[in-house]
């Protein structure tokens, strides 16, 4: 069965199995699902999984947030609002990050998760409150529209955002 495995009670088990992976220095050895009962996205190949990228802050960000990619002395994510063009939502964030810190952003189709009080079916909006969706889109001019997605249960959203538009 290997160096890895060892029975317990008829039952494979490993002690050494990862749950995260550092790259070929891991190839060989088993894996064991992550503290919410899935892969680890580190595990997948290339091409497979969500597409995430790290980047730095330049203000805090809070798990669930809506962020916006801008450039300030290189590549950065702040939140995003739609009270004026150029802060529309490039992705989220599922972890808080404080102002400079790494974060990993998910710019491609992927779930936001653990919000709340959402409807299913109910399409979202980016909301002027930064970082934050609503149902409700924006009608104030100056604002921008950004449809980001739609709500796949009350506490998750499909993230994929549409083109802003800037109300007149």
């Amino acid at each position: 069965m290997g160096d890895y495995l060892k029975l317990a009670s008829g039952v494979p088990t490993d002690a050494n199995a990862n749950a995260t992976s550092a790259g070929a220095g891991d190839a060989g050895k088993i894996v064991k699902l992550d503290g919410s009962g899935k892969i680890d996205s580190t595990m997948m190949p290339i091409g497979v999984g969500a597409e995430t990228r790290s980047m730095t802050t330049s203000e805090a960000v809070a798990a669930g947030d809506l962020v916006n990619i801008h450039n300030s002395t290189g590549p950065k994510v702040r939140k995003a609002d739609a009270t004026t063009a150029g802060k529309e939502s490039h992705g989220f964030v599922l972890s808080s990050a404080g102002s400079g810190a790494s974060v990993t952003v998910y710019p491609e189709q992927a779930v936001i998760s653990g919000l709340t009080g959402l409807t299913p079916g109910t399409r979202m909006f980016l909301a002027t409150t930064a970082g934050t969706s609503t149902a409700t889109a924006p009608s104030t001019s100056g604002q921008v529209v950004q449809d980001i997605g739609y709500a796949i249960s009350t506490t998750e959203i499909l993230f994929n955002p549409r083109q802003p538009i800037t109300l007149a």
